[in-house]
């Protein structure tokens, strides 16, 4: 057995439909597919001129997003901070947080800690819904 994965996210399930977010985004967790047990992450894609309609925030983890492809717009806290391909994020402990896509979409890596999510808050329509 080797300790190195390879996989692509193309083949990962789209979570978003389940939680009835289908017409917003794509959610593909990869975590779990490579078997990793440290370190997190999903491709999100937000899809053209649509907002996340809940913004949401980790009380013991800070996470990296990465801009694949797009564009669009972040909300950390009270600021708004416009985004664009290669464009590096880091969300820190406490940072309420959404994002919202311009007319190309918004295409994302979000890289975190494994680990419970005691501590994560959801709050709808913090963003205007």
């Amino acid at each position: 057995m080797t300790n190195w994965t390879h996989k692509s996210t193309d083949g990962l399930e789209d979570l978003a439909p389940g939680h009835g977010l289908d017409e917003i985004q794509e959610f593909r967790r990869g975590t779990e597919a490579v078997g990793s047990g440290q370190i997190g992450f999903s491709r999100q894609l937000i899809k053209s001129g649509r907002r996340q309609p809940f913004g949401h925030m980790h009380a013991e983890h800070e996470e990296i997003v990465f801009v694949i492809t797009g564009g669009g717009r972040v909300k950390l806290d009270d600021e708004i901070v416009d985004v664009r391909p290669h464009d590096v994020i880091r969300v820190g402990t406490g940072v309420t947080r959404a994002m919202e896509a311009d007319a190309q979409g918004l295409e994302v890596l979000i890289f975190g800690p494994v680990g419970n999510d005691e501590g994560t808050e959801t709050i709808q329509g913090w963003w205007g819904g």
